[in-house]
């Protein structure tokens, strides 16, 4: 199963998108000061395509010195990855927005490992991603292997955490609200149904892939899972859970933190949210654009005057 498992996420890496996606990974391929691993699309609309929504990319650099910006943006990516940034660009009369961000390979290999006490890289690569740029084909087999760590170490979570029985599904309901509630995100009710909704094959192939892969051996009877895992090794992986949500919480709110400081264009973002959300056009200078927290009392009086 663990080829099988190979092969899916190789044919998900791997399978078309449209060319405005690989058209904005060019861009962001060149403008990094080194040609990076690859670039990673993921996301809500991966799902479900929206042309005004706004695309996930993950810039995936060899090293954290090639990382964007200037010497304490890269500082901060380096500390406390991954740095976030906004981007646009129009394609063939259409203007795409995107949220952008980068870590190093081994940033990147750190935080899909069953240890790790950050589940935001694992929690999102076990759902499908496309591969829309990569440097060369070592690059990819590199990529492959993290993405494919993402999976096991998010399946063996799913049957640690889980049920001791249950159709493959709900396992992976499972693992997704005790993720949501690690890392602070406050997600409407059946948000993990939506991930898994017209995908419930894939998910159960990963599943019994990454066990496979990770020696838990499985009963499957008319659909219903069972992974053969001893009381006291569940007791343990609570205890660590327990580890990660006390420290998941605090790192996400010094993320939030960092990302007021280090957003790249984070002003535009919220600029478009608000419109996306209210149908009002917010105009704002270019000064505080380029200088937000200066310009945090005018950027105030704005919102004001929009009711907010």
């Amino acid at each position: 199963m663990t080829d099988m498992l190979d092969g899916l996420l190789i044919s998900e890496l791997t399978a078309v998108v449209d060319e405005a996606i690989v058209s904005f990974a060019d861009c962001l391929a060149g403008q990094s000061p080194k040609a990076p691993l690859g670039v990673l699309f993921y996301g809500s609309l991966l799902r479900q395509c929206d042309p005004d929504g706004i695309l996930d990319f993950y810039v995936i650099t060899e090293d954290y010195r090639d990382f964007t910006g200037n010497a304490i943006i890269r500082l901060m990516n380096r500390v406390l990855p991954p740095n976030v940034r906004y981007a646009e660009m129009e394609h063939k009369g259409h203007l795409y927005r995107a949220k952008i961000a980068t870590l190093s390979y081994k940033q990147f290999m750190a935080r899909t490992r069953l240890k790790t006490l950050d589940t935001t890289i694992w929690a999102r690569f076990c759902q499908p991603v496309r591969l829309v740029w990569v440097r060369d084909p070592h690059s990819a087999d590199k990529i492959l292997a993290a993405v494919r760590q993402c999976v096991v170490t998010a399946s063996v979570w799913a049957a640690l955490l889980g049920p001791e029985r249950a159709p493959s599904e709900e396992y992976w309901h499972s693992l997704f609200s005790h993720t949501y509630k690690a890392e602070l995100r406050v997600e409407k009710k059946g948000r993990s149904y939506n991930i898994l909704r017209n995908q419930e094959a894939r998910y159960t192939e990963c599943l019994l892939g990454a066990w496979s892969a990770a020696g838990i051996s499985v009963e499957c009877r008319d659909g219903v899972l069972e992974p053969n895992i001893a009381e006291h090794i569940r007791r343990k992986a609570r205890a660590q859970w327990r580890r990660i949500e006390k420290w998941g919480k605090p790192l996400n709110v010094i993320r939030l933190v960092k990302a007021a400081f280090t957003f790249e264009n984070g002003l535009s973002y919220l600029l478009w949210k608000i419109e996306r959300h209210t149908g009002q056009k917010l105009q704002v200078s270019e000064f505080e654009k380029k200088h937000p927290i200066l310009g945090l009392p005018l950027i105030l009086w704005h919102f004001r005057k929009l009711g907010f």
